[in-house]
């Protein structure tokens, strides 16, 4: 059995939808579960779109025994393919779902999760944040982990932040890939919260992550694509060694994760010294370890002070 964390109440005022996306949730090894099960404790509701799948995925999403979940179906274009973009198009779709009277809608990925001890920051920040209709978003903090759950990458090339929370606003839509959101074309204003998201979409073994890449690229690319030819004719082992910066986790994961962690029977022998940069990016690693600052890093988001 999964574990189920003790209910948060808000203010009367306040109905929170949570909203996901899910598709061969079961063929991919999504953890959707844990995912789903991070964020029930702060939401009312929780839409979960499933797409046309070719494995259990509605049934896995059924077995989670919550009744603020709401399941809806769709089929996803397979024209859409370039960049990612069906999955911005099916997430407007899972947001378009949420209860009207939302005022806020809290974005959870498949490969994603939030760690019990952020929801109280989570919930004021939303409370905090209610009536001020300058605040478009709320910012999270991302911890990203990589080959296994032990480590996690530290360098520029993974991001930092992103929005996660968005306020129940119509002219608010998925950006891109489902990444982040745009309002009206433009980047949201948002406040930064004192939260993580654990992103866990780089943690397969070797030959489920070589899998995943192979059936991800089928929702990047067209068949004739000279991309698409080099990801399907990749060998079925992942190799974890083409990392430039990775770290020690010292820290706890989500309680949600404790039986997916336990399960795990692959080792890959990261060493955590090694380190694969340019001088360029070695100056501008080490500036950050330094200082804290992300020089010139892309920012999909206005920061309200």
């Amino acid at each position: 059995m999964g574990l189920y964390l003790p209910s948060i109440l808000f203010s009367a005022y306040m109905f929170i939808s949570g909203f996901t996306i899910i598709k061969n949730a079961v063929l991919n090894d999504y953890p959707i579960v844990e995912a789903i099960r991070s964020i029930l404790p702060v939401v009312d509701e929780m839409i979960v779109l499933v797409g046309d799948s070719e494995d259990e995925t509605l049934q896995l999403i059924q077995s989670i025994d919550s009744p603020k979940i709401k399941i809806h179906h769709s089929i996803w274009d397979k024209t859409l393919r370039k960049g990612g973009a069906v999955l911005a198009v099916e997430t407007d779709k899972a947001f378009k779902l949420i209860n009207p009277e939302a005022t806020w809608a809290f974005y959870i990925q498949g490969d994603e999760a939030i760690h019990e001890q952020y929801l109280p920051a989570i919930k004021k920040a939303m409370e905090d944040n209610a009536d001020d209709k300058r605040v478009d978003g709320l910012l999270f903090n991302y911890t990203h982990f990589y080959g296994t759950y032990d480590y996690i990458g530290d360098s520029r090339k993974w991001y930092s932040k992103e929005i996660r929370i968005v306020r129940n606003d119509p002219s608010i839509n998925s950006y891109r890939d489902a990444q982040g959101f745009r309002k009206n074309g433009h980047k949201l204003k948002v406040k930064q919260i004192d939260a993580y998201v654990y992103h866990y979409g780089w943690v397969k073994s070797p030959k489920q992550m070589m899998g995943k890449l192979k059936n991800f690229a089928k929702l990047w690319f067209d068949d004739n694509a000279e991309e698409w030819k080099k990801q399907i004719h990749q060998e079925d082992i992942f190799n974890y060694d083409e990392y430039d910066s990775l770290t020690l986790f010292k820290q706890t994961h989500p309680a949600v994760m404790k039986d997916r962690i336990a399960a795990m029977k692959w080792d890959i022998g990261i060493d955590v010294n090694k380190k694969k940069f340019s001088l360029k990016d070695w100056f501008l690693y080490k500036l950050e370890k330094m200082t804290g600052i992300r020089l010139f890093e892309y920012k999909n988001y206005t920061l309200i002070k």
